[in-house]
This record gives structure tokens, C-alpha cells and sequence, in this order.
């Protein structure tokens, strides 16, 4: 079953008749919103969840998923990615509107998305020979490691004119959590073990 706790007391979004998750929160005001995927038959559906009323952004033909959520402006904006066949096409979907942010051509998702004014930030990877940690700004991609080793962007935060992800990168034989700034990376573990940065918040 799909959930969100608030102080500890649960709310259950789905009725665990399906597989369900919620992947991400965010309020706005006095409503709360969630995004994640119910399985409907054998495929999953990305999905949001209002105030607990659920709203499907795919139609369950392909299997999907909304990864993270974000509210501006009365808009209601989900990250994630749809089966597109043998690859996955990572997706932002402003009030069920999606925006293909990939061509299908290699595997991607999006994992995190943040608005700032009139500009939509979304993050995640795309996969070729190895994944690359990407960030699209308005639907236009930037790669942000070269390729050479394998890469996720987790989370994205932006604060004035300065854009801040989070995520990891393999160093050869371990993963190593980094944040970016700007596309510059900080190193936040040494590689001895693995380890990856999940989010990132700036204040």
C-alpha cells in the first residue's frame, strides 16, 4: 500500500488490492500532495495523489512511475519515466500533461524536479555504455559527468541563479555521493565504501 505519515500517524493512499508506492511529498498550503505508481494488471501506472485522491498520469498500457512531485503556481508537477518498449523515457508531467524529455533511443529516468519562476529543472540519468547523470532545464539536456563511469543525479535544488544536484558517480570500483553546483561536482565521500547523496536542500 501506497502511504504518507504525518507526525507519525499513517494515511493510506491505495487500498492494497495492487501494488502501490509513494515516492515523494510536497505541501502547498493546506493540501498535500503525493507521487508514486499503483500496478494496474501487470503494468504500472504513474500516478498523484491529492489530499489522498488519486490522479493517474498514464493510462497503464506501458508500465511508469512518478519519482518526486512539485507544486508552484497552482501547477502541479510530477518527474519520472514510461516504458517506451525495450527502454525507459524519462518524463515531466505538469498537471498530467507530459513532456518527453528523452528520445527512447537508450534507457533514462527523471528522479527529481524543482521550478524556479517560469523554469522547470528536472534531474535523473540516461544509460548508454554506462549512465550519465543528466539535468534538463526547460526540457533541454545538459550531461553533467562525462560518461566514462556510471552516474545517477538524485535530487535537485535551485537557489537564485545557482542550481545544486545531488547524486553519485563510480569511481572504478565504488560509488561516490557528490553534489554539483553549477555542473561543478563536490566529492562528499573519499570511495573507500559506497555511498550516494540522496537530496540536497539549500537555505
Amino acid at each position: 500500500m501506497a502511504k504518507i505519515w504525518k507526525n507519525g500517524i499513517a494515511q493510506a493512499l491505495t487500498d492494497g488490492t495492487k501494488a502501490a508506492n509513494a515516492l515523494s511529498v510536497y505541501v502547498s498550503g493546506s493540501d498535500v500532495y503525493a507521487a508514486g505508481y499503483e500496478y494496474a494488471a501487470t503494468e504500472a501506472v504513474a500516478k498523484v495523489w491529492k489530499n489522498g485522491v488519486a490522479q493517474n498520469l498514464t493510462d497503464g498500457s506501458k508500465t511508469a512511475a512518478a519519482n518526486a512531485i512539485y507544486v508552484s503556481g497552482g501547477n502541479v508537477y510530477a518527474a519520472g519515466y514510461e516504458d517506451a518498449g525495450t527502454k525507459t523515457v524519462a518524463k515531466v508531467w505538469k498537471n498530467t500533461t507530459p513532456q518527453i524529455l528523452t528520445d527512447g533511443s537508450k534507457s533514462a529516468t527523471a528522479n527529481s524536479v524543482y521550478v524556479s519562476g517560469s523554469d522547470v529543472y528536472a534531474v535523473g540519468y540516461e544509460s548508454g555504455v554506462t549512465s550519465v547523470a543528466k539535468i534538463w532545464k526547460n526540457g533541454f539536456a545538459q550531461s553533467i559527468t562525462d560518461g566514462s563511469k556510471n552516474a545517477t543525479a538524485n535530487s535537485v535544488y535551485v537557489f537564485g541563479s545557482d542550481v545544486y544536484v545531488a547524486g553519485y558517480e563510480n569511481n572504478g570500483s565504488t560509488y561516490v555521493a557528490k553534489v554539483w553546483k553549477n555542473g561543478q561536482a563536490q566529492i562528499l565521500t573519499d570511495g573507500s565504501k559506497s555511498a550516494n547523496a540522496s537530496a540536497v536542500f539549500i537555505k
